[in-house]
């Protein structure tokens, strides 16, 4: 499926932005350009075939984990038609949901939302479209410009980009050379899920992690798979979800978090890390501990979890995979038998330590321009632009919903701020457009790579 109205001759038209993804964070974007009447020389590239959020992960009883007002607009523009409650009214829901005791909704209902509100955007959307690259560029008055390449070999022109493809997977370095139908990212696991039941009887998973994720695998595969819940430390933590903690999800917090300075931000993210990182909600951490005690009381042992353990490696072994593991404590190394491996193992944010990476490997192009921390990751400015090196025209490139280590916790692939985000980005866009005035159309032969 492509929708592909909006895109004009490649080379012969000039966006004012183009938008790299079409997920939550540039749909907020396209909210709010459209708001000020700054969408229609805009392009949204998203590489899927339809709208989606999360495909992999869409579990029948997992919900959101975050307050559904904090949606796409609703934050910054409650009488946006765009928010979740236009939606429920919508669908002719929205009494059922007021008479719900749940305090989330299911994660299928919000899915529905992203796409219902996307939908509402195609004539600025190019589904099935992937971007392969990006190089800084400018037409020969020197009016500076993004290229975008595609990989149908199309090259599109830019005033600006909104960069939001989601993070990068993290893939422990022991998996990275086997990853594939059995061996996969948690953003994968439902169609891996599908693919092992079709074929075995009660297959032999391993979930590796101990975040929200790792556990909602396991009560999801509970009872149809033969499952090891395997995880560095000790135990399933917690998330910190103090009402006090919560205020990190506050524009305020980004404010104060974005001025501390970046030896300040680091002590900042380490003091917080369990309120969004290797930690769980409550209800899912007292639904497997209830399972396991079931468990017990049946003498069952179809679910078995092993804490304090390291992976040493992964191996093929016929039509299964052996994997070493040894224990953090006494040393003692055993080996693991399993048809299907899920790394519930998060994403990448920007730095230099080994879950992270310095930017994400689509800006890799432009990257010689960027201006980079102390702790290897790009600087970007309070309105989410990259900080280019001095002297460099370039045309802005916004980061949008990738600045955690600059911004904070709610920039870390969350609805919660990025409603306002979207308006920072929009008004800085449309500043930046208005500066620039619009350039001259260049012919092919006229561009030249700066």
């Amino acid at each position: 499926m492509t929708n592909m109205s909006h895109m004009r001759h490649a080379e012969a038209h000039i966006y004012d932005c183009i938008g790299v993804g079409f997920g939550p964070s540039n749909m907020a974007l396209a909210i709010a350009l459209g708001e000020v009447g700054a969408l229609d020389n805009c392009l949204f590239l998203e590489a899927q075939d339809d709208i989606l959020w999360h495909p992999g992960m869409l579990l029948d009883g997992a919900d959101i984990q975050h307050n559904p007002l904090r949606d796409l607009v609703t934050p910054r523009n409650p009488a946006s038609p765009y928010g979740f409650l236009a939606y429920l009214k919508a669908q002719g829901r929205l009494f059922d949901y007021l008479n719900l005791s749940a305090p989330y909704p299911p994660r299928t209902e919000y899915a529905g939302y992203v796409n219902w509100v996307g939908r509402q955007f195609l004539d600025y959307v190019s589904l099935n479209t992937r971007v392969v690259a990006m190089t800084y560029t400018s037409d020969m008055s020197g009016t500076p410009l993004v290229a975008v390449l595609l990989d149908d070999g199309r090259r599109l022109l830019a005033r600006s980009v909104s960069f939001a493809p989601g993070r990068s997977n993290y893939i422990p370095a022991q998996f990275e050379s086997a990853l594939g139908d059995d061996i996969v990212h948690l953003s994968g696991y439902r169609f891996a899920r599908d693919r092992w039941l079709g074929r075995l009887d009660m297959p032999r998973v391993a979930v590796v992690g101990g975040s929200q994720s790792a556990i909602e695998i396991l009560l999801d595969l509970a009872g149809r798979a033969r499952l090891t819940g395997i995880s560095r430390g000790f135990g399933f933590k917690q998330k910190d979800l103090s009402a006090f903690t919560e205020q990190i999800y506050y524009p305020s917090f980004v404010d104060m978090f974005f001025d501390a300075g970046e030896g300040s931000q680091h002590k900042i993210t380490r003091e917080l890390w369990r309120s969004n990182y290797g930690a769980a909600d409550p209800d899912v951490i007292e639904a497997l501990n209830f399972k396991l005690y079931e468990q017990r009381v049946r003498n069952g042992d179809s679910i078995e979890i092993v804490h304090n353990c390291e992976i040493a490696g992964v191996e093929k072994r016929g039509d299964a995979y052996a994997m070493s593991v040894t224990d953090r404590l006494s040393g003692a190394p055993r080996t693991l038998e399993v048809d299907g491996i899920v790394l519930a193992t998060g994403f990448r944010n920007f730095g230099n330590a080994e879950n992270q990476e310095p930017y994400h490997p689509l800006l890799d192009g432009l990257a010689t321009r960027f201006e980079t921390r102390a702790d290897g990751g790009i600087a970007i400015a309070r309105d989410y632009r990259v900080a280019t090196l001095p002297g460099a025209a370039t045309a802005p490139v916004f980061i949008n919903g990738l600045c955690e280590t600059t911004h904070g916790f709610g920039d870390a692939g969350s609805f919660s701020l990025l409603s306002v985000r979207s308006e920072q980005i929009a008004r800085a866009l449309v500043d930046h457009i208005a500066e620039a005035g619009a350039p001259t159309v260049p012919q092919p032969e006229e561009l030249t790579n700066v």
